[in-house]
């Protein structure tokens, strides 16, 4: 049996009910494209190739595990392999090649979880939807409102592309080796549309504004603008980066844009 391996952030789940209750999140239909992120050993991968779907892709880093799952898939119908890391697969490309938006399933690498994350909403006009699994705590900052504790950096960037749902908890008992933490299934729809029209300056102003949390805005967004430019979107410059809804952190993004501030 192939062991885990520490540096691809490895946890392989086994637990049956776990892998039962993902696949009815999943809920595939005859029309799916379905991608799957990080098969494993290919337990969920099983169960989804036994439901409905229209094409069936899965992206596995692992050659070892690669090898294991490539006899299966090559048996199923309109059903293929990339052996490739995910990190650097062309979503989109896909996406025009299966003739319709990709419907991921994933039991993301808690190591990479975040800019594997920002890489699929890059990518998001190519993609339906994501079942995804994480560590409890990037869930519940995913899904937090403004005001509360896990709302931060993730969950202001990826607010204009999707809605995010958390679903259900997984304990470690599900995987093998079993981390060290709890997981957590989300949903994230995309939007038909984005929630608001994005700014280029956009990730700019959050992540400055998140970068020392217990800073005023006035003081985390000085160097790029001033309390007057807050003052005029509507912004209290008093006010902390967690406090503030993500059209908010937007409207301060196009003032930027426009010139205004400081340079």
């Amino acid at each position: 049996m192939i062991q885990a391996r520490k540096r691809f952030g490895q946890h392989f789940l086994h637990d049956p009910g776990v892998i039962e209750r993902i696949a009815h999140a999943v809920n595939p239909g005859p029309a799916d494209h379905l991608l799957e992120i990080g098969p494993g050993r290919g337990a969920l991968t099983q169960l989804l190739l036994a439901g409905p779907y229209a094409s069936f892709d899965a992206i596995e880093i692992d050659r070892d595990l690669a090898t294991i799952l490539r006899p299966g898939l090559a048996a199923a119908r309109s059903a293929a392999l990339h052996e490739c890391d995910a990190l650097q697969f062309d979503f989109a490309a896909l996406a025009k090649d299966r003739g319709g938006r990709l419907r991921v399933i994933g039991n993301l690498p808690y190591n990479i979880s975040t800019p594997l994350l920002f890489r699929l909403i890059e990518a998001a006009p190519a993609i339906l939807d994501l079942h995804v699994m994480l560590q409890r705590e990037v869930v519940a900052r995913m899904a937090a409102a403004p005001g509360s504790g896990d709302y931060g950096r993730l969950t202001v960037m990826l607010a204009p592309w999707v809605s995010v749902e958390q679903l259900f908890d997984i304990g470690p008992g599900a995987f093998r080796p079993p981390p060290r933490v709890w997981s957590a299934m989300a949903r994230l729809t995309v939007r038909p549309h984005p929630a608001f029209a994005v700014a280029p300056q956009f990730a700019q102003v959050v992540t400055a504004a998140f970068s020392q949390r217990r800073k005023t805005l006035r003081n985390a967004l000085r160097n790029l603008l001033a309390a007057s430019d807050m003052e005029a979107c509507g912004v209290d410059p008093q006010a902390r980066a967690e406090t503030l809804a993500p059209e908010l952190f937007n409207r301060l993004a196009m003032r930027l844009g426009h010139g205004i501030g400081y340079p």
